[in-house]
């Protein structure tokens, strides 16, 4: 009989290596899917899924299995992107100063960033609240109701976003297909 998450969560939290390597076994790819959708770029989702590994034993100790396992842990995730985000946001700032050097290295990563394929594209076209509902619910497999846990967003907000998305997304094509 396999061992439910919850129980390898909370042995994971005392220390058990074993508990916790298969906790990353059965998770890792989903997490880094969904790291991938919230940030865009596969580096960016190595690092991040990295980071959160790495902090997890930690965090395993706060985890108080008032919901799934799996639900937590995409809590975690999205907390960690906007995390992220907020750092890159104060660095930009920070790098506003920096005069035409600064703007040159901007202008050089945003057309690598063109690249993308239509999907991600689109995907990073979108507002960060759309973007993080899309990784929750397409990505992770999540239900509405886990998408709104781990959002903490009321379920039915999850449904008009997704319909949001839906909308913007045959927009984009339709206006692309008239160029």
């Amino acid at each position: 009989m396999e061992t439910s998450d919850e129980a390898l969560a909370e042995t994971a939290a005392t220390g058990d290596r074993d508990a916790f390597a298969v906790l990353l076994a059965r998770h890792y790819d989903r997490l880094f899917r969904l790291c991938f959708r919230l940030t865009g770029t596969g580096a960016d989702a190595e690092d991040l899924t990295q980071d959160i590994c790495a902090a997890l034993p930690a965090k395993l100790r706060g985890y108080r299995a008032e919901a799934r396992f799996g639900t937590w842990l995409y809590r975690v995730a999205v907390n960690a992107a906007h995390d992220r985000r907020r750092r890159a946001a104060s660095h930009a700032r920070a790098a506003d100063g920096w005069g035409d050097w600064e703007l040159a290295r901007q202008a050089t990563m945003a057309e690598a960033r063109t690249g993308l394929d239509w999907l991600g594209t689109a995907m990073n076209a979108l507002p960060v609240d759309l973007r993080d509902t899309v990784a929750c619910t397409l990505d992770a497999d999540m239900t509405h109701a886990e998408a709104a846990l781990v959002l903490g967003i009321s379920e039915g907000t999850v449904s008009w976003r997704m319909s949001e998305v839906k909308r913007r997304l045959r927009a984009m094509k339709e206006q692309e297909a008239q160029v």
